[in-house]
């Protein structure tokens, strides 16, 4: 017998100042029975990174055809794939000819040397974007988590504010670049 997904409901407060974004975004999150509880909340981090009314998360782990999260116009076209974790160049490149924009967010210890591997090839394809986050900010997310969560995030240059009644995080999305 298969496991089935944890559910998680979200209340998320989306504050983007920098894009001029606020919207309150009721969400029900499906933890993927091995999916730990901090790639979730990094998926929810992407998605308010990334907010747009047409963004949806998909079936992520359960599907390898998919990303983490797509945004797909009324034409059915994608049109924003995000990635989540260390990809491969390989799974990145079928992202490139199938949208015009890709997102990659990255996080994880081995963040460094799965950089120095890959992040040559993965610079030399079009319209991706590679982020990271801090491996230590990551580890603070699970504290956020309950079975129905109230958050508020807010964006302002960049910067990324995650609080609850009791939990207060400041963490960034880096971009990364290769050094030339």
């Amino acid at each position: 017998m298969a496991l089935k997904p944890t559910i998680y409901k979200v209340e998320l407060q989306l504050s983007d100042t920098d894009r001029h974004c606020y919207e309150t975004c009721n969400l029900t999150l499906a933890q993927h029975p091995s999916e730990t509880l901090q790639r979730m909340m990094v998926r929810l981090l992407v998605y308010g990174i990334n907010y747009h009314q047409d963004l949806s998360f998909t079936r992520g782990l359960s599907s390898t055809d998919e990303p983490e999260l797509w945004q797909v116009g009324l034409d059915g076209q994608v049109e924003h794939w995000i990635e989540l974790g260390q990809a491969s160049p390989d799974r990145i490149r079928k992202a490139v000819s199938r949208a015009p924009k890709i997102s990659l967010y990255a996080y994880g210890r081995e963040v460094d040397v799965w950089w120095e591997k890959q992040g040559q090839a993965l610079s030399d394809l079009p319209k991706v974007t590679v982020f990271r986050f801090e491996d230590s900010d990551v580890d603070q997310l699970e504290s956020f988590v309950s079975r129905s969560m109230q958050l508020s995030l807010t964006i302002s240059d960049g910067e990324l504010y995650l609080s609850d009644n009791v939990n207060h995080l400041s963490l960034k999305a880096v971009e990364l670049q290769v050094d030339k």
